[in-house]
C-alpha cells in the first residue's frame, strides 16, 4: 500500500511495530496480526570512546536514529504511520542518562552498561570495611528470619557493570548533575526513561519493572528504589522516575514526530523483551540470548531467588497484577569476540565460521580466553589465544573462538541446574550468534539438551512488539501468542558431552593461566 494511502474504520490500525535499541545495533520491525514482519529497518548504534575504558552514546545521535529506524521500517512496509495500533521499545539495559528535570537538558552522554570508568570506586568500597560489616548484619538477618529478601543482596558485591557505582561517579564528579539533585531538579533515567521523555514531549517520565530491576538500583523483592544502596553512595532518592507495567498504555508519542499520534504501549528491557517473545511464559522455560554478550534467562514464576555468585534476580515483567521473575547469569563477550575476528580478516563473512570450525577436527589445543569487557570475577583478565603452533590455522583460531562460546554457556547452565531449584523445560536460543550452527550444536551437546531456535532470531523487537499488541488490545493473550511461534530448527544432542572433555579442561587452565593479568 502506498504510504500516503489512507484506511478507515477497523481497518486503520492493523500493525504493531517493535523496536530493539541494542548496544551495537538498533533494529525496527512492523508486525501484522500473524506476527509476520511486514517492514524492518536497522542503523548502527555509535558508541563513544572519550578515554580509555569509557563507554557512551551521545543522547541526540540515539534519538535521531530511533526516530528514523521507525519511519524508515514503516515506509518500508509501505504502510501509514495511522494504521499503527501500537509502539513497543525494548532497550539495552543499565545504559544511563541524567538530565534537568526544568529545561530537558542532559548533563553528560549516555554512560554505557560497558563503561568501566567506576573501577576504582568499586575497588575501593568492596575492600571497605563498612561494606564488610553490613555484610555480617544480613548475613544474620537471613539466618533470624530466613528470608531469601537478606541472602548476599546484590549491591553486597560492587562491579563495574552496576548501574549505582557509575551513578554515584557522575554525583562525585559532575557539578552540575549534583547541584540540580540537591534542588530537586535532576532526573535520572535508562534508555527506555529518555525516549519515552522525548516521544512525548517531556509530559511522561517514567519507566517499566523490567528496567527498573536490571539497574540493580531497585530492590526486586519489595518493588522500590532501593535506599539503603542510594544512601550508602550517597545517591539522592528523588531522581528516579516512577515505575510502571511493562504492558501498559504510557501515552502517545507527540504528533509532530510522526506525523499522528502513535500509542506507545509498551517499554521493556531487552532480555527480558526477547523472553517473552520466545514465549518463555511458563516457570522453567530457559531462553538462550548470544548477542553482543550471552545471556541465560530461567522463568522462576513467582519465586524471587536471591542473587547467587554469577546468578542473579530480575523482574521479567509486570502486567496488571502478574508479576513474573527471573534468573539470569550472563558471560560477556560473544558477538563482540566475532566481531574482533572479522575485523583482524580471520573471515570475511561471519557465515564462514561454522564452516571453518568444521573443516578441522579440532582445535589442536588452541584455546581463546574472552576478556575484552571487564569480568565481574576479574576485571584483571586478559583476553588471548594460547596453544599456538606453527601448524595453527586460521580455521584453528576460529574454531577455538566458537569453542569459547559454547564452553562458557555449559558452565553457566552447569551453575543454574545447580543454584535453580526448578525443573528446567524448553530451551529457546535467539539473538545473532544463534545462526552459528557450530556454536548451537556444541552447546546442545555439551548440556545434552534439546534448544530451539525461531525463524525469527530478533526476539527482543517481537517481545516488545508482542507487549504493545496485549496492551493495545492488539492480541488477545499469551495463548494466542504462542500459537504464533515458529521454530526454523532444533538442535539436538549428537555427541556425548564427554567427548569434550578433553577440550573443555584445556580450555579451563588457559583460563587460569589468564587472570589477574
Amino acid at each position: 500500500m502506498p504510504c500516503g494511502q489512507q484506511e478507515s474504520g477497523a481497518d486503520a490500525a492493523r500493525y504493531v511495530v517493535g523496536v530493539d535499541v541494542g548496544s551495537t545495533v538498533m533494529k525496527c520491525h512492523v508486525y501484522d496480526r500473524a506476527a509476520a514482519v511486514r517492514g524492518s529497518s536497522s542503523r548502527k548504534v555509535e558508541s563513544l570512546y572519550p578515554r580509555l575504558g569509557w563507554v557512551e552514546l551521545d543522547p541526540e545521535v540515539l534519538w535521531s536514529q530511533f526516530v528514523g529506524v521507525i519511519k524508515e521500517a514503516v515506509q518500508a512496509a509501505g504502510l501509514h504511520m495511522r494504521q499503527v495500533a501500537g509502539l513497543g521499545i525494548s532497550t539495552q539495559r543499565g545504559t544511563f542518562i541524567t538530565w534537568h528535570k526544568r529545561t530537558g537538558k542532559p548533563f553528560h552522554n549516555f554512560i554505557s552498561w560497558q563503561d568501566v570508568r567506576s573501577a576504582e570506586l568499586v575497588n575501593s568500597w568492596n575492600k571497605s570495611l563498612l561494606l564488610k560489616v553490613i555484610h555480617v548484619i544480613f548475613t544474620v538477618l537471613h539466618f533470624l528470619t530466613g528470608n531469601d529478601r537478606y541472602l548476599a543482596p546484590s549491591f553486597l558485591t560492587f562491579s563495574t557493570q552496576q548501574t549505582s557505582m557509575k551513578l554515584s561517579w557522575v554525583f562525585k564528579n559532575i557539578s552540575e548533575a549534583e547541584e540540580a539533585a540537591r534542588k530537586n531538579n535532576c532526573c535520572f533515567g535508562t534508555v527506555d526513561t529518555w525516549l519515552l521523555y522525548r516521544l512525548t514531549k517531556g509530559s511522561v517520565y517514567a519507566t517499566d519493572y523490567s528496567n527498573a530491576s536490571a539497574t540493580g538500583v531497585f530492590e526486586p523483592f519489595t518493588k522500590c528504589w532501593n535506599p539503603t544502596l542510594c544512601n550508602l553512595l550517597s545517591i539522592p532518592m528523588s531522581i528516579y522516575p516512577p515505575v510502571k507495567d511493562t504492558s501498559f498504555n504510557f501515552g502517545s508519542a507527540d504528533s509532530e514526530i510522526f506525523g499522528v499520534p502513535i500509542p506507545i504501549m509498551a517499554v521493556v528491557a531487552d532480555q527480558q523483551s526477547a523472553m517473552f517473545g520466545e514465549c518463555c511464559f511458563h516457570p522453567g522455560d530457559v531462553k538462550l540470548t548470544m548477542g553482543t554478550g550471552g545471556f541465560w534467562n530461567v522463568n522462576t514464576g513467582e519465586h524471587l531467588f536471591a542473587s547467587r555468585r554469577g546468578l542473579y534476580p530480575l523482574i521479567g515483567w509486570k502486567i496488571g497484577e502478574e508479576v513474573v521473575y527471573l534468573t539470569e547469569g550472563c558471560i560477556s563477550d560473544v558477538g563482540t569476540v566475532i566481531k574482533w575476528a572479522q575485523d583482524i580478516n580471520l573471515f570475511t563473512n561471519v557465515d564462514e565460521t561454522a564452516k571453518m570450525a568444521r573443516s578441522i577436527v579440532d582445535s589442536e589445543g588452541v584455546c581463546f580466553v574472552p576478556g575484552f569487557q571487564v569480568s565481574v570475577n576479574d576485571p584483571y583478565i586478559c583476553a588471548s589465544f594460547m596453544g599456538l603452533k606453527p601448524s595453527t590455522t586460521r580455521s584453528h583460531l576460529v574454531r577455538a573462538i566458537l569453542e569459547s562460546v559454547a564452553f562458557r554457556n555449559k558452565q553457566l547452565y552447569d551453575m543454574i541446574v545447580k543454584k535453580i531449584r526448578i525443573p528446567l523445560q524448553t530451551i529457546r536460543a535467539d539473538g545473532g550468534v544463534s545462526n552459528n550452527s557450530f556454536v548451537m550444536q556444541m552447546t546442545s551437546d555439551l548440556i545434552n539438551k534439546k534448544i530451539e531456535k525461531p525463524v525469527n532470531a530478533d526476539m527482543s523487537s517481537l517481545g516488545a512488539a508482542f507487549l504493545a499488541g496485549l496492551a493495545s488490545g492488539f492480541w488477545t493473550g499469551k495463548e494466542q501468542l504462542k500459537k504464533l511461534r515458529q521454530i526454523e530448527v532444533v538442535f539436538e544432542p549428537q555427541k556425548d558431552s564427554k567427548e569434550y572433555k578433553p577440550a573443555m579442561d584445556t580450555w579451563l587452565q588457559a583460563m587460569k593461566c589468564s587472570l589477574h593479568w
